[in-house]
This record gives structure tokens, C-alpha cells and sequence, in this order.
């Protein structure tokens, strides 16, 4: 699907889709209960509905109305039915299910897009090896089998959360106690916190020891609960972000007390409207398109801890490198940097990629209300937010779909 936008004046308040981040969570953790939990906010983009999918696989039971999900949880990991899951593109379904798959001892099959299999996995592979269990990824999907035991998992922080993530909604099930060491650094430790916060919903007890070490309470059981999903930061952002090209927004729904670390896009977009800084996307990768977007607009910046972004749904990196350019942007990359030059933009000379990624969707989308512009491959953002152009034409954003 092509989108074309008209420069246009946008104004008006829109309110945060629900945080993708938090239902993926609060759906396995509801998933593993023994009863019936309820979640509510819960916006099924493609990702969330790729979760609820597997967990239907393992066992788990959902009666979906309207955004209120009802969820009766598989109750024990002996109950959990070996099955082949459909990741589709969700890197956090694919990581947070691989630790699930290895509860019961049956076999598993993994599979999803090619560039989801692409993504790093070997954190995984080294414990399955480590502890004699099956773990195969032949590139098309990924065959793992085995229990996963109690003990100490080293575990490199420098990859991703998700993995760590994973494992803690599995051990809380194993027999005996376990314990998490973070190596190489933790990066997007927000992430960590919003998964202990959903196992305490669920009445499971683990929690920091140290700056690095997790401690996990072995043999418990997930008890149900109810609980509503807060509001999405990381896509609050895009409409945030569209004050900074001459629009008049208002974004609610975000809690002041969230656990998120995407939090901090209104301090770096003051911080870039305000000067050309330097900012780190560790805590917050998610945020590197719109930021980038952003720092074109306004006065350049030097952004750090770039090299994740690389290994996301596209390669953000090269991908908003060479779509910026079509708008006039200059780009100096470096592997754990990004520099971005101070120059005026103008409207893009030939016509925009997604590269199949919704974040880099949104952010050309949100310079494009200034500039103008087509955008291709604009159904990316079904991964997240499937009403984006939506929301975006009830601010007064004058957009024109095309089907390619």
C-alpha cells in the first residue's frame, strides 16, 4: 500500500494507543495462570494478535471483545501441548516463547518472516547447548525441545532484554530456585522492570539482587489477575513528535508513573529542539527513527548505542540514513553512532520506503505532514498500530491511500 501526504496543518488530541510492550507481557503472564484473567486496553495489531496465537497453541484459551482480552491460562507447564507457532514478524513473541516451549519437554517448531529469523538468537542456542537441550534453526524456522532446568543462566545483556525477559516467565516454573546474570551490560533495563512488574500482577516473585543478578523463586504457579495495558510511549512519541514540524498536538493516556523507557522522548525532543546533542538510544532503541527524524528537522544531533537498531525489523540505521537523504538530511555513520548534520530538508525527490518497518513508517510519515511526499509499503505499521494514517488524518492530516 502506497500513502500519499499533502502538507498539512495538524492539531487536535489524540490518545496512546495501548502499549504493545506491556500486553505481549501481561498475556503470557495471564497465559501461564491457573484461572481466568482479564486485560483490558489491549489494541490487536499484528504482533499482539501473533502472540495471542501462540499462546492458543500452547493451550492457553481467549474470548477477545472489543479490547478487553479474557484469557483461562494453561495452569501448569505439563498442560502445555506441543505445537508449530507463527511468530510472523514479532521479535518479542519469537523470544519471549522459546523459553515456554522449553517447560513441558514436548517438541516445538518456531517459525515466522525471514528477516525475524534473521535476527539474533544465538543467547538461546548457547543455553540450549550449555544444558544439553534441542535448539535446530535451520533459517526457515527453529526446533526446540527439552526441559528447561533450575540453576544460573549468564546471560549477554548487550543483545537484547527480550531474551532475559524470556527466561523469566519460565523459571518461576522450574523446580528449584534460578538466577539471572546480565553480562556485557543491560541495556533497555526498563523492559526488565515491565516484566517483573507483570509477573507481580501474577503473583510471581523475582526481582533484583544486584545491578546485574535476578533472583527467581523456583515451583511457583501464576495466579490470575486483572489488568489494564497503559499507554504506548514509544508510539505516543510519532504524534509528540509532530509539534516539532509545525503541528499543535496533544497526546494523553500515558501514565507519569510508567516503567517505560521510552519515557524520555519529551526530554530528547526538547533536547533537540533546543541544540544539536548528544543522545544514547540503549534504554530506548525504539525511539532511534522518530529521533532521527526529529534531529534532521531541527538542529542535528549525535545519537550513541546505535548498533541495535541494525537488528530490528529493518536495519533502522541504513534505512533512515537512505530515506532522510531523499529529504536533503546528511548522515555520518559510525557502528555505535549515528551524526546527524544540521541542514535544511525539503520535500523528498522520489518516493519513500518503509523497508517493511513500521517505526520508520512513522517517522518519514510525520515529516511527510510538512514536506509532503508518497510513501511505500505504508501497511508496515499494522505491525503496531494499524490505525496510524487514521489517527494521523483525524488530526487533519491530508492523506490519500493507493494500493500498489
Amino acid at each position: 500500500m502506497k500513502i500519499e501526504i499533502i502538507p498539512s496543518a495538524v492539531s487536535g488530541t489524540v490518545k496512546a494507543p495501548p502499549s504493545k510492550s506491556a500486553a505481549h507481557r501481561l498475556l503470557i503472564c495471564a497465559s501461564l495462570a491457573d484461572g481466568e484473567s482479564v486485560i483490558k486496553n489491549v489494541a490487536l495489531s499484528n504482533d499482539i494478535s501473533a502472540t495471542i496465537d501462540c499462546l492458543s497453541a500452547l493451550g492457553a484459551k481467549f474470548d477477545v471483545v472489543g479490547d478487553t482480552v479474557k484469557v483461562k491460562g494453561i495452569s501448569a507447564p505439563t498442560k502445555i501441548k506441543g505445537a508449530a507457532l507463527d511468530c510472523r514478524e514479532s521479535g518479542s513473541t519469537l523470544r519471549f516463547m522459546i523459553p515456554l516451549c522449553l517447560l513441558s519437554g514436548k517438541e516445538f517448531s518456531l517459525s515466522g518472516s525471514k528477516r525475524l529469523l534473521e535476527r539474533p538468537l544465538g543467547v538461546y542456542e548457547k543455553i540450549c547447548s550449555k544444558r544439553g537441550l534441542t535448539f535446530e534453526n535451520d533459517g526457515a524456522r527453529v526446533k526446540v525441545s527439552g526441559v528447561l532446568p533450575s540453576g544460573e543462566y549468564v546471560v549477554d545483556g548487550s543483545v537484547s532484554s527480550q531474551f532475559i525477559s524470556g527466561l523469566l516467565f519460565a523459571l518461576p516454573l522450574a523446580q528449584g530456585d534460578s538466577k539471572t546474570v546480565i553480562a556485557g551490560g543491560v541495556e533497555s533495563r526498563p523492559y526488565i522492570d515491565m516484566t517483573l512488574d507483570a509477573l507481580g500482577q501474577a503473583g510471581v516473585k523475582a526481582g533484583w539482587t544486584a545491578e546485574n543478578e535476578i533472583s527467581i523463586t523456583g515451583g511457583q504457579r501464576y495466579s490470575p489477575f486483572e489488568a489494564t495495558v497503559e499507554g504506548d510511549c514509544s508510539n505516543a512519541a510519532f504524534f509528540e513528535a509532530l509539534n516539532l514540524v509545525g503541528g499543535n498536538v496533544k497526546t494523553v493516556g500515558i501514565d507519569e508513573n510508567t516503567r517505560q523507557g521510552d519515557k524520555i522522548y519529551g526530554e530528547y525532543f526538547k533536547a533537540l529542539s533546543d541544540g544539536a546533542p548528544t543522545l544514547p538510544l540503549g534504554d530506548c532503541p525504539d525511539l532511534g527513527p522518530i529521533a532521527f527524524a526529529v534531529a534532521a528537522e531541527k538542529n542535528g544531533a549525535t545519537f550513541t548505542g546505535t548498533r541495535r537498531l541494525r537488528i530490528k525489523e529493518s536495519d533502522r540505521v541504513a534505512s533512515m540514513a537512505e530515506e532522510l537523504e531523499k529529504f536533503g538530511a546528511s548522515l555520518e555513520i559510525s557502528f555505535d553512532s549515528v551524526k546527524i548534520n544540521k541542514r535544511a530538508l525539503h520535500a523528498p525527490t522520489e518516493t519513500l520506503s518503509s523497508h517493511n518497518d513500521h517505526r520508520v513508517a512513522m517517522a518519514l510519515a510525520v515529516l511527510m505532514t510538512k514536506y509532503g511526499g508518497t510513501l511505500s509499503g505504508a501497511e508496515a505499521v499494522a505491525k503496531s498500530m494499524p490505525d496510524f494514517f487514521e489517527k494521523l488524518a483525524s488530526l487533519g492530516a491530508k492523506v490519500k491511500k493507493y494500493e500498489d
